[in-house]
């Protein structure tokens, strides 16, 4: 049975995001800041918000974190190693 769009919480990346943001030794108010850098508006309340999956990714902002951790959108969706 295919898994339904959204029944795995409301961001699917909250726990891929807090891997990658430990794994660089990033604290949320140093990866807001990395963001702010490249143009996407966030403060750590909001990498608070997503990592706990009480707030949607947006797709440009999707994209930044694809960019900035060099990874693929694969990973950060489903969790897929390249």
């Amino acid at each position: 049975m295919k898994q339904r769009i959204g029944a795995m919480g409301k961001n699917v990346i909250g726990e891929r995001l807090k891997e990658l943001r430990t794994r660089a030794n990033l604290s949320q108010r140093d990866l807001a800041r990395e963001l702010q850098l490249v143009g996407i508006d966030m403060d750590k309340n909001v990498i608070t918000r997503i990592e706990t999956n009480k707030r949607y990714v947006t797709d440009f902002e999707l994209q930044a974190l694809k960019q900035l951790f060099d990874v693929s959108y694969d990973f950060l969706i489903e969790g897929k190693e390249e």
